[in-house]
């Protein structure tokens, strides 16, 4: 519990600093950031706003970070590929700009890195395109490909972690992306718990 208390001080200080993005008019920040503190005392990791997944996304991005060298396989690359896709497809849709935002954060993610960008572009636009096409075929494929990561624990973790990092890059996870990523949890055998979602 201990992480958990120690992120939700964090997210409070965060969210002091920042104001509190879109929760109240331009000059109600401060108060908004004040009333936010209730939610997050009270020890429910998913009911606080921006500060506390900032600061989540931020300890993924570390961890990923340490296990960097461990992260050269393929079936990393086409679990986190296919994760990708699945988050920045989960409402069914993915506009243009959406997909080249995805994109963009992809190949210049520091672990991501390790694989040549055009066989990651490849294989997230393939996975896009099934999932636009036929949403539910597209998921079961993605699922299936996400599943092949299971027999590495420490690569499930990173493919889940991965697909999260890129999800809240724009600060907001909407409910969608989050029961993509706990569908893609059960397929690794992963608790969803672990990632507050």
């Amino acid at each position: 519990m201990a992480m958990w208390d120690k992120i939700k001080d964090q997210a409070k200080t965060f969210q002091q600093s920042q104001g509190t993005r879109g929760a109240s008019g331009p000059g109600q920040g401060h108060q908004g950031a004040q009333g936010h503190q209730g939610p997050l005392g009270s020890g429910r990791p998913g009911s606080s706003s921006g500060g506390s997944k900032a600061q989540l996304i931020g300890m993924f991005k570390t961890q990923l970070a340490s296990v960097k060298t461990e992260l050269k396989s393929g079936a990393y690359r086409d679990a986190s590929m296919a994760m990708c896709a699945l988050v920045a497809a989960a409402d069914g849709q993915v506009e243009p700009a959406e997909r080249q935002r995805v994109e963009e954060l992809i190949v210049s993610n520091e672990v991501l890195q390790n694989f040549p960008a055009d066989q990651l572009r490849q294989r997230f636009n393939q996975h896009v395109d099934r999932l636009v096409g036929n949403f539910e075929l597209g998921k079961s494929e993605a699922l299936q490909v996400i599943a092949k990561a299971a027999k590495k624990p420490a690569e499930a973790r990173a493919v889940i972690q991965t697909g999260m990092v890129i999800a809240g890059a724009d600060g907001v996870f909407e409910p969608s992306e989050q029961y993509a990523i706990r569908e893609a949890c059960t397929a690794l055998g992963v608790p969803p718990s672990e990632f507050g979602v």
